[in-house]
């Protein structure tokens, strides 16, 4: 028995119609009979009926895929009267969709740009790396150089945000900005609290120290 027999010999007729799904499921462009019965390791003829029952199987089921044979290629779409439904996820779902705390992020970044991720989180009061990743990704957001204070990379929107939103420029944005909080009166507001904390903690350490010494005298021969 030659090679070639062995190998189509370890792929039972059973298991050829599992064996092209698989091969298929990968597959970026219409593959040829002959391209997938050397794939799977099986005559041409056995594979084209495997391939012919497997799209009449789908059809009776009502799945929502086809396995058609285009331009000679066999290859899996989406079955026409679904057509609609994954038009509607491409171009409006996945892709537009953002979470609440994205929008969010964006609407700072888009009052505030060039902004620095810091002052996004400190205006936000949460750590806003992921939701910024996301935004770099999805190509919302994008950096805008540093600040030559601190080195931190800046961010602002794109062209591709102010498409999304069907505005021409960042002047037709609504008037937001005075409900933002500014990120000096934030630090303003951090450093008077510090301050009351430490002044209320004061009379604990001066009790503390007061008893220490005590203590230390007492101790004095």
């Amino acid at each position: 028995m030659t090679e070639a027999s062995e190998e189509t010999l370890a792929i039972e007729l059973a298991d050829l119609r599992p064996a092209l799904e698989a091969v298929l499921m990968v597959a970026d462009e219409p593959l040829e009979a002959a391209a997938l019965a050397s794939a799977v390791a099986h005559p041409t003829a056995a594979v084209v009926e495997a391939l012919e029952g497997l799209s009449a199987e789908y059809t009776d089921q009502g799945r929502g895929f086809d396995l058609r044979n285009v331009a000679g290629g066999w290859r899996f779409y989406t079955r026409e009267e679904y057509a609609g439904v994954v038009e509607g996820f491409v171009l409006e779902g996945q892709q537009a969709r953002l979470t609440q705390a994205a929008l969010e992020t964006l609407a700072v970044v888009a009052y505030k740009q060039p902004v620095s991720r810091a002052r996004v989180s400190a205006i936000r009061g949460v750590n806003v790396d992921g939701v910024m990743r996301t935004l770099l990704t999805r190509g919302l957001v994008e950096e805008a150089g540093q600040d030559h204070e601190t080195g931190a990379n800046l961010y602002r929107t794109t062209g591709y945000f102010l498409e999304r939103i069907g505005i021409t420029d960042l002047g037709e944005l609504p008037e937001l900005a005075p409900y933002l909080p500014d990120l000096a009166d934030m630090e303003e507001e951090l450093t008077e609290q510090v301050s009351q904390e430490a002044l209320a903690a004061q009379p604990e350490e001066a009790a503390a120290n007061g008893s220490g010494s005590e203590d230390a005298g007492e101790s004095t021969p």
